[in-house]
């Protein structure tokens, strides 16, 4: 075939989508369901990359509990976005769908959806076993160059040709794991046809702290602990959940989630025994230290609940002798630990980057799309789905749901 040249099996395809992803999957399926005739191309050599690395290998699908209560897990102004296109395909929906066709989802203990098995490979599966029935057409190693209107429609330039189509969907996710394939190609397609892009970053990523204290206590979990994030006199946010100490920093739920509103030189104030305030703590301390003055100060923290490495490392940072015995505390060391333990400071140097991130956080700006179908504002015939979009969502499932539902609304949308 000489460059240029359009396939033969493609001339009168109704509808390309660009990326096979989760968004991009439901969204051919959905298309092929209405009549269309779809192909979808994707950069990869294998669809999914990216869903098999989700929930760590497990696939968190969606979350329990009512549509109404997603709205305010995405980020400002972005739940009423999607609350069409969420209502129009719920958790309840989407749970069924993958039921009905041999996968059914699992609840744990925090309402994140699962499939049953474990599995995010059965996820792809069940995914691709639909697309193969509906006769939706995916070729790998088929990276987009460029896409131009060409008549009623558009034609997309591949690595490996040309491709003509009535419709076209973008859903070729964000930047974060780009190492899966998703490097942000698709901001330059959706660029191409006059629409912005809001500025993108991590999202849903991990912190870089400055100082020790965070790799002395790597993989210490601290569940439902609260944070505040104070940028000089501000306090930026303040979050309740798990959270997670690495060997650069912290992590977790509480963490991931509030990422998105972290810049570096942030202070992130850590509760350390949550439900306790420092008027507490001190009380609690005091009783401790008159109850076992012959202990060490150390055992007295572990006694309150601290796990022995973190109270080591609280020790060290208010700078308290770990051998110091419980009644010599006096009141300059108590206040020091008691300080520690309420709001233990630490100051932000980066949030951690895409190659780390679960999502990004910006993309085509939502003003230039409709919501109601995901039609682009600006070129007829173009559609957006999934995490192209200027959508980001916490951890839990959100994500997942807004690709799937958006990729359902915006393949009907293409094909009617």
């Amino acid at each position: 075939m000489r460059q240029g040249e359009l396939f033969e099996t493609t001339a009168g395809r109704d509808i390309l989508v660009v990326g096979a992803g989760p968004a991009g999957l439901f969204a051919a399926l959905a298309a092929a369901e209405c009549g269309a005739r779809v192909l979808v191309c994707e950069k990869m050599s294998s669809p999914g990359i990216k869903l098999l690395a989700s929930g760590s290998g497990r696939c968190n699908i969606t979350h329990a509990g009512a549509i109404e209560d997603f709205i305010p897990h995405y980020g400002a102004g972005q739940g009423r976005f999607l609350k069409h296109a969420l209502f129009s395909f719920d958790n309840l929906a989407l749970e069924a769908w993958f039921t009905r066709r041999g996968l059914p989802l699992a609840a744990d203990e925090r309402g994140k959806l699962f499939p049953a098995t474990g599995r995010a490979r059965d996820v792809l599966a069940v995914l691709l076993a639909e697309a193969g029935s509906a006769g939706v057409e995916i070729r790998g190693d088929a990276r987009v160059l460029s896409a131009r209107r060409l008549g009623g429609g558009f034609e997309v330039e591949t690595s490996e040709g040309r491709h003509a189509a009535d419709r076209l969907i973008l859903s070729t996710g964000g930047k974060s794991y780009p190492g899966t394939g998703s490097s942000g190609e698709g901001y330059a397609l959706a660029a191409s046809f006059g629409h912005q892009i809001a500025p993108t970053r991590p999202a849903l990523a991990p912190l870089v702290t400055v100082g020790g204290l965070p790799a002395a206590c790597a993989g210490i979990s601290i569940p439902e602990a609260e944070i505040v994030v104070r940028r000089g006199q501000k306090r930026v946010l303040r979050a309740r959940g798990d959270l997670l100490f690495t060997h650069k920093g912290i992590s977790g739920p509480v963490v991931l989630d509030a990422s998105r509103s972290i810049e570096s030189g942030d202070v992130v104030l850590v509760s350390l025994l949550p439900g306790m305030d420092r008027e507490l703590i001190e009380a609690e301390l005091l009783r401790q230290t008159s109850l076992h003055g012959r202990r060490g100060i150390a055992s007295c923290l572990q006694a309150l609940g601290l796990p022995e490495r973190l109270a080591d490392a609280v020790l060290e940072w208010s700078g308290v002798e770990r051998s110091l015995g419980a009644a010599s505390l006096d009141r300059s060391r108590r206040t020091r630990l008691v300080e520690a333990v309420a709001a233990l400071p630490l100051v932000v140097e980066r949030v951690g980057g895409f190659e780390e991130a679960m999502a990004t956080s910006g993309g085509v700006v939502l003003a230039e799309v409709e919501p109601r179908t995901l039609a682009s504002r600006i070129e007829p015939g173009l559609f957006f789905a999934g995490e192209i979009l200027d959508l980001d969502g916490d951890t839990g499932g959100y994500n997942l749901q807004a690709a799937f539902s958006t990729g359902r609304l915006a393949g009907i949308a293409a094909a009617t």
